[in-house]
């Protein structure tokens, strides 16, 4: 799993890695939230409504979660808007993003957020469509939905992103045979047309504990 995302380590030194090296298979993560990918998509055509031509997303390497918001441009700032008030402050720090080199992750700006916030960046060869294949993915994937939902105009894709990203979050994984929601918070997500108690914690809840287990064993096989 994950044989191209190159340059990370195991023990994910807290130092930023300014060369990316030769691309090798390496060992996934131990855990959600230690690897993520972090990418532009875009640009979109035609601008939304609100004047947004990109989306920036970040995804979660095990579980395929994925974070992503509409934009306006896809500069250092929005970079490092996105990730304190859409990743740091929603879902805490992650350990390693990875990213390509383009120069809105390789500012100065975003060196000094890495450094602050204590995350690791790595850099992947630029625009390496195996080292970001699942954002590529995802990006497939979005706009399919995307494109079944807009108006006449096609000018409201950004108010159907959230949906499109929700219903990736919360349907099973091709690839993992899990629900990224389920394995990153360790429960069932509650839909709006559900009205019964929440379901039991993944620690309380044997099957599903069980099943996780069983995924992620086989990851080092």
């Amino acid at each position: 799993m994950n044989k191209d995302i190159a340059n990370y380590v195991q023990s994910c030194n807290p130092r930023r890695h300014k060369l990316p090296g030769a691309l090798k298979p390496i060992k996934p993560p131990d855990g959600v939230w230690q690897l993520l990918t972090m990418d532009f998509h875009g640009p979109i055509s035609p601008t939304s409504k609100r004047g947004n031509k990109y989306i920036i997303l970040l995804t979660d390497v095990l579980s395929k979660f994925v974070v992503a918001r509409a934009i306006r441009d896809c500069s250092a700032q929005t970079a490092a808007r996105f990730l304190k008030e859409d990743i740091i402050t929603k879902h805490g720090t992650p350990r390693c993003i990875l990213t390509d080199n383009g120069s809105h992750f390789t500012a100065k700006m975003m060196d000094e957020l890495f450094q602050q916030i204590g995350v690791t960046h790595l850099y992947s060869t630029p625009y390496h469509s195996q080292t970001n294949g699942q954002i590529e993915r995802y990006n497939s994937t979005m706009d399919a939905k995307i494109a079944a939902l807009l108006n006449e105009q096609k000018t409201d894709w950004d108010d159907q992103l959230p949906f499109v990203t929700f219903n990736y979050n919360t349907a099973l994984h091709a690839t993992t045979k899990q629900i990224a929601f389920e394995m990153m918070y360790g429960r069932s997500p509650i839909l709006p047309f559900d009205h019964q108690d929440p379901t039991v914690s993944l620690t309380q809840d044997p099957e599903h504990c069980n099943k996780l287990n069983k995924y992620l064993s086989s990851l080092t096989e």
